[in-house]
């Protein structure tokens, strides 16, 4: 069972009903640009309230659900920017949500993860999160790595990186956001298609285990390095690869991972 915390430091609850509410600056009018949404997936009020409400003094319109059934339904009423997941729900788990989200859209997720559960976080990643924090955390910490995941899905690819990129029976598109292989769509998550094809466009290079968390996730990230060898044993699921003799994507020991060319295929 997840350990709930109390309120965050320095925060107020903040009255309402607990299925959902939304928080608007004072001053905000129709002329000024839209508020990015957050849609917060948390049943405990301790930790949703006050977090919502940090979350909204940051500039965000934040939106409350409590339950796994609440939060698909109003994800699909009001296609948030970004949603802030809790692993444990009281119908279910966040892991669904996830599922079904990803299934839908491919809007950011950051799962919410109880202290040392390693097994979760390494799930959420799997299903598509793009990320995670763990509890107990602060206000601060959550606002920075919303902010830093609109960062990386907000970027608009350059002219290069938006064209087709093609070795062997694999097929990139950045505009698309959609890779193949032999003509089949591979179902992947935001970070397994942004590693894929930064190992794609240095084709036949090592790309250092540094370079992997500085261009797909952030130069500040803190989390597990077990994430990117994650997503890597990923990537090698669905594109077919065998491990121990890969044919695309191979492990260069101590040093990071490196995308066949198309003259080794």
């Amino acid at each position: 069972m997840t350990t709930r915390e109390s309120p965050l430091p320095g925060s107020s609850a903040v009255p309402g009903n607990r299925g959902r509410f939304a928080f608007l600056r004072s001053g905000q009018n129709g002329d000024v640009q839209r508020k990015r949404m957050v849609l917060l997936v948390e049943d405990e009020p301790s930790i949703a309230e006050p977090l919502a409400e940090a979350i909204a003094r940051e500039g965000f319109e934040t939106k409350v659900a409590g339950t796994v059934a609440e939060s698909l339904a109003l994800a699909a009423q009001i296609e948030p920017d970004l949603v802030l997941l809790d692993v444990m729900l009281p119908d279910g788990s966040g892991f669904d949500v996830c599922r079904e989200l990803r299934q839908r859209s491919q809007v950011p997720i950051i799962m919410l993860t109880a202290r040392g559960e390693e097994a979760d976080r390494v799930i959420g990643l799997e299903l598509g999160a793009d990320d995670y924090v763990v509890k107990p955390f602060s206000a601060r910490e959550v606002v920075a790595r919303i902010r830093a995941v609109l960062r990386r899905t907000e970027a608009s690819p350059g002219l290069d990186e938006a064209k087709p990129i093609e070795i062997g029976e694999v097929r990139l598109d950045p505009a698309k956001r959609e890779a193949t292989k032999d003509g089949e769509v591979l179902e992947l998550s935001r970070k397994e298609f942004e590693l894929l094809q930064l190992l794609m466009q240095n084709a036949g290079s090592v790309v250092t285990r540094e370079q992997a968390f500085e261009d797909v996730w952030d130069t500040n990230w803190f989390g597990s390095t077990k994430t990117l060898d994650v997503h890597v044993s990923g990537l090698r699921r669905k594109l077919g690869d065998d491990s121990s003799e890969p044919r695309f994507l191979h492990t260069v020991r101590g040093v990071g991972f490196r995308f066949a060319s198309p003259d080794e295929l």
